[in-house]
């Protein structure tokens, strides 16, 4: 099968710092036990492999990182890619746990900005999923950053506040941002608009944007609780026009579908293992709808081989 390879992929700096400190915590004096504050990346086969190196990820969408810390006594904290809010830092320290922070430079920078405008007088509109930790870490900050996720949100603030700043999580669509950024400013003319995207995010969505139009469809490899690759799919599909999928896997891949394409692309999340992409992309291109035996889409990725750089059985 005709398969387009659509560049960049694999980690962004961001995962790679926080996948890089946490492997090499044998290193370092660390207290045991070690906890991980959500998850580290937005990938559960990153976590899943992790947890073979005896660290505790601690995950429950029904709770924040703050109430997540009640869980840990004792030991070393790491602080997922996501960021944190102060009190949470504030909470560790007052628990006398050992902090190691992989907190992505382009979250510090935006958290920086937020913090900024909020001593400079400013309310602060932040663009952003409401369950995500980046936004939890922004909204933490000050009571004067109000999270909206979409346009009903915007039409319920009432911010008296004359100074107005919007920001974004950095995983966000461009166009999302653009589409409500306009809608902000119908509701505060004077509202000054601080563009957060992170570079590879925005490359990759730009770079959906210059598909081939003969492609007939396009699978996004990446985690479904990953926001950056479900705005991937997002942007293919509404924005490129051209249909996408989202998969975690080569088994995700559904053969019946497949048999009716032609040329098919790919992407992924920039939390996405290389190795899941790449046999993906081996997949598709060996594929022949008329051969049965390029039907076998069985992973030979496994927990305990997804971070080794030993290469795959053939």
């Amino acid at each position: 099968m005709k398969t387009i390879k659509i560049t960049p992929r694999g980690y962004c700096h961001g995962v790679v710092n926080a996948i890089n400190t946490i492997s090499n915590l044998d290193t370092l004096s660390t207290k045991k036990p070690i906890y991980i504050l959500g998850m580290v990346i937005h990938n559960k086969q990153i976590v899943d492999s992790l947890g073979h190196l005896d660290l505790i990820t601690l995950h429950d969408e029904t709770k924040t990182r703050l109430e997540l810390l009640d869980e840990i006594k004792s030991g070393t904290v790491i602080f997922t890619a996501h960021g944190v809010s102060p009190q949470v830092y504030k909470k560790a320290k007052d628990k006398g746990l050992d902090i190691v922070d992989t907190t992505c430079d382009d979250v510090f920078r935006s958290q920086d900005t937020i913090t900024e405008y909020i001593n400079n007088g400013y309310a602060i509109i932040f663009i952003g999923k409401h369950t995500h930790p980046e936004s939890e870490a922004a909204k933490g900050i000050s009571n004067n950053v109000y999270i909206v996720e979409n346009i009903k949100d915007i039409k319920k603030l009432k911010i008296t506040n004359g100074k107005i700043a919007l920001t974004n999580q950095t995983t966000m669509s461009i166009f999302d941002i653009y589409y409500l950024s306009e809608e902000a400013k119908k509701y505060y003319p004077n509202i000054i608009i601080i563009d957060e995207i992170c570079n590879s995010t925005r490359i990759r969505q730009e770079a959906l944007l210059n598909q081939d139009k003969d492609v007939d469809h396009c699978f996004v490899v990446g985690d479904k609780l990953s926001n950056n690759s479900i705005k991937l799919v997002e942007v293919s599909s509404t924005e490129a026009h051209i249909n996408s999928t989202l998969i975690e896997s080569v088994e995700d891949i559904n053969i019946e579908l497949l048999k009716k394409y032609n040329t098919v692309s790919v992407t992924s999340g920039a939390s996405t293992p290389t190795k899941v992409t790449k046999e993906v992309i081996a997949f598709l291109e060996q594929f022949d709808k008329d051969d049965t035996s390029t039907h076998n889409n069985q992973t030979r990725i496994t927990s305990f081989n997804l971070l080794t750089k030993k290469a795959l059985p053939k």
